[in-house]
């Protein structure tokens, strides 16, 4: 099989500018794109800082909605910094950390209501 990676998968959300704002500005996510794809399509490509895989915010798809995502893991090196961290610009948490053999995580939803899981592997 000639498959190498994960080049980019899409969410789905309501308002582009307000998207692009919170994985941006609230995430800490670097903006790769913004630009229209026509006279309703807007491409916005986020990826965070030292990613491969990367993020289109998207509109356009119908059988997506917003909010429609769930599981979307992200990895980070201080859980409960990070978790302080939104907290501090907004971000309400489902629940506390829960501790797993393989590490630990939180889960929180982005305005659309799609679901994200903040994980710290323990290696």
């Amino acid at each position: 099989m000639a498959i190498t990676r994960v080049q980019l998968f899409s969410v789905p959300v309501s308002d582009p500018e307000w998207a692009k704002a919170f994985y941006v500005d609230t995430l800490g996510f670097t903006l790769v794109s913004d630009a229209m794809m026509g006279e309703d399509q807007r491409w916005i490509q986020v990826v965070p800082p030292g990613a491969q895989t990367s993020i289109t915010l998207v509109t356009w798809f119908k059988t997506m909605p917003s909010g429609s995502l769930r599981g979307l893991v992200l990895e980070t090196d201080d859980l409960e910094g990070d978790i302080h961290r939104l907290r501090e610009a907004g971000v309400a948490f489902d629940s506390g950390v829960e501790r797993a053999p393989w590490g630990q995580y939180a889960q929180f939803s982005n305005p659309d209501g799609n679901g994200l899981i903040l994980q710290q592997t323990a290696f």
